[in-house]
């Protein structure tokens, strides 16, 4: 289904993918129905099935005659090392391209003037790509909302003149476009991550600010300030011909928006309303929208109540810098943390493991982070398992009187879950069950 794409948007094209999983078969998916030739693969068997006939399915060969290769977001094309049929397409002159950019030549090529807004930034996109789409809904703008979270990009319906694209845009997907502008475009943080695919964080920052690429006068550009490296731009990126707007979390929301605790939150909404405003949604549709966001899955989500303990599900904090945003929103708390850890580990946490009662520790790192916490004299206990930290977390809540307990690992989940929503999914079902857990202990 090309949900309102002509059948020859692509006709007379050819394409590669390579990588089928949750964005390269819905491109294969596409691209057949607006009309390409396609030829698809994935080294993984469980990943090759649920294709259309039309979809040549076969290891890629000779590059030659291919107008682009689709390559998924998570196969590097250059570091740390490039795919073989990534090096050979680039060595025959064949571009290799995100999606995205085959999404809005789709537009441009159907007849659409529809606009893009696209927002990155290492933590916050997620939320912010959903509240800015939330917020044109309520003002009654067309908008599709997919890309880095939830539905691929070139996936999205086609929508007409006023309708907008709200597109997260990851450092992967962004080093792989040519053509797209966005109308909008937001750099809300900066930290170190996926070096290994951008070699620094030089390389990193570079991919991240081709946001901004090929916006013209009277495109809007917003940059978040509240940490160091995006600040340290500030002045580069003024100098542009597109006005820059800079935002930060500190002043706090103007709007009551009850499912976005803490000041990074207030700098999402402050940049979902600036953009929104200039795609066109008024003050009391924005007003409305913050007040009705019901928050992500996993992006510090309450789950649930037990004997006066709060749980907050904050499983996609998958490095240090996202889980500070959390711990800062609380001021007693039982940490559940671990996983695989990133560079640099937990020790930019310093300044807040005072609010920390006790930490509880899972995964495969787990012992990285107890000589970090243990050198700040921070109690804690390696236990390996969500299933066995979850009921002592709650144990430990009701010991120390702390209210919360906040599932922020700070890590990266594969050592023990597919990724991070599994693992939030698990702390979940855990939390629900505490109830018939401790009735069949007192029995």
């Amino acid at each position: 289904m090309s949900d309102g794409f002509p059948a020859t948007v692509f006709r007379g094209r050819r394409y590669a993918v390579l990588g089928l999983g949750r964005n390269g078969a819905p491109v294969a998916r596409a691209l057949v129905a607006m009309g390409a030739e396609v030829d698809a693969w994935d080294d993984d068997t469980r990943a090759r099935g649920d294709l259309p006939a039309a979809v040549t399915l076969a290891p890629l060969g000779d590059p030659a005659g291919y107008d682009a290769l689709v390559l998924s977001p998570g196969i590097p094309h250059r570091l740390p090392a490039p795919h073989p049929f990534a090096a050979r397409a680039i060595a025959a002159g064949v571009p290799v391209l995100s999606d995205a950019e085959l999404l809005f030549e789709a537009v441009r090529r159907s007849g659409s003037r529809a606009r893009f807004a696209g927002i990155t930034g290492t933590n916050g996109k997620s939320t912010t790509t959903a509240l800015l789409a939330h917020l044109l809904q309520t003002a009654g703008i067309a908008c599709a909302a997919g890309g880095n979270l939830g539905t691929a990009s070139l996936a999205l319906p086609r929508l007409g003149d006023g309708g907008v694209y709200v597109l997260e845009m990851s450092s992967y997907m962004l080093e792989r476009l040519q053509t797209l502008r966005f109308d909008a475009a937001c750099l809300l943080n900066l930290s170190p991550d996926h070096l290994d695919r951008h070699g620094d964080i030089a390389g990193y920052g570079a991919a991240k600010l081709a946001i901004f690429d090929r916006q013209q006068p009277g495109d809007l550009a917003v940059l978040g300030t509240d940490d160091a490296w995006t600040r340290d731009q500030q002045a580069l990126l003024a100098r542009r011909l597109v006005p820059l707007v800079t935002i930060s979390g500190a002043a706090g929301l103007a709007h009551p928006a009850p499912a976005l605790p803490g000041a990074h939150n207030a700098q999402n909404a402050a940049a979902a309303t600036l953009m929104a405003a200039y795609l066109g949604a008024s003050p009391d549709a924005i007003a409305a929208g913050l007040a009705s966001f019901p928050g992500l899955a996993h992006r510090q989500q309450r789950i649930g109540e037990v004997s006066g303990v709060n749980f907050i599900d904050d499983s996609k904090a998958t490095n240090a810098d996202a889980a500070a945003r959390a711990l800062g929103c609380y001021e007693r708390l039982v940490w559940i943390a671990g996983g695989v850890a990133k560079e640099g580990g937990i020790e930019s946490l310093a300044p807040l493991f005072g609010r920390i009662a006790e930490a509880l520790l899972i995964g495969r790192d787990a012992p990285l982070l107890a000589a970090t916490l243990a050198r700040h004299g921070v109690a804690h206990r390696i236990l390996n398992t969500m299933a066995r930290a979850v009921p002592a977390a709650f144990a430990a809540a009701q010991q120390h009187t702390a209210p919360i307990v906040l599932l922020s690992p700070a890590c990266a989940s594969f050592d023990q879950y597919a990724n991070f929503e599994a693992r939030g999914i698990d702390f979940a079902s855990l939390v629900a069950d505490l109830p018939r857990l401790f009735e069949r202990r007192a029995s």
